[in-house]
């Protein structure tokens, strides 16, 4: 199943970033890799996430996860909206199969209209 669920996170067009509790980059996607070149793309994995934000932003992401510890129902919150690009930014709990916290990633929901016709097989969307 794993290659099923990694699939689904390849295929994304938004980036996604998966961290571990010590805010570890565990995971990244082709998106993610893409978007954070100039960083250091796919070096970035194995690399501490708080590194790549400045102190405020640090202190927010720590509070955050003590949110999500608090509560099992903690799961996702609002973290800001990228008008440039124009999208909501959550930040979301990943869980274990008994609702333990294991760590987190940011979830990117664009609100730009799909411009793409209905079964256009001309053009990959990705």
């Amino acid at each position: 199943m794993d290659k099923f669920f990694k699939s689904v996170l390849e295929q994304d067009r938004a980036a996604i970033v998966i961290c571990d509790l010590d805010h570890i980059i565990q995971y990244m996607n082709k998106a993610a890799i893409m978007r954070y070149e100039k960083r250091g793309g796919e070096k970035l994995i194995g690399k501490n996430l708080l590194e790549c934000h400045n102190t405020h932003s640090q202190e927010i992401i720590i509070r955050i996860i003590d949110w999500f510890r608090e509560d099992e129902k903690n799961n996702m919150i609002y973290t800001f909206k990228n008008e440039k690009e124009n999208k909501d930014v959550y930040m979301v709990a990943l869980r274990d199969e008994n609702n333990k916290l294991i760590g987190y990633y940011e979830k990117h929901e664009y609100r730009d209209a799909e411009t793409a016709e209905v079964y256009d097989f001309s053009k990959s969307l990705i």
